[in-house]
């Protein structure tokens, strides 16, 4: 899926740009953010998570459900514990992509009055 410069527009741009908007909207969460940004520097439990993050146990397992529902994440498991990993390494480049792209508008969509972080809370969900 093209989602830049590959020329004409569709008939039903909604309908080939879903997945694109589905991914965006699974990492609009700031917890599921935190997740994938510990899971970037390596492997993780549950507990390790809760523990790092500061989280509930069952806030933290419904996070790591969606992500992995989306293919984002995966699950090892080792005995009793599940280790949980990033799934793609173009999410890496992604998530570092976004960061620049924040470092160059000085994180002016913070300000956004549709999707800045005052607002989010009321229009993101």
């Amino acid at each position: 899926m093209a989602m830049i410069g590959e020329g004409a527009v569709t008939a039903h741009p909604g309908l080939e740009l879903a997945p694109a908007a589905a991914l965006f909207r699974s990492l609009a969460d700031p917890t599921r953010l935190a997740i994938l940004r510990r899971l970037a520097e390596g492997e993780a439990r549950v507990v390790d998570l809760t523990a790092q993050l500061g989280m509930a146990q069952s806030t933290v397992s419904a996070h790591l459900a969606c992500l992995r529902d989306c293919a984002l994440i995966t699950g090892r498991p080792q005995g009793r514990q599940m280790f949980y990993a990033l799934a793609q390494p173009q999410l890496l480049d992604l998530l570092t992509a976004a960061e620049g792209l924040l470092a160059a508008t000085g994180h002016a969509v913070a300000l956004c009055p549709t999707y800045g972080t005052d607002t989010c809370e009321d229009t993101c969900r």
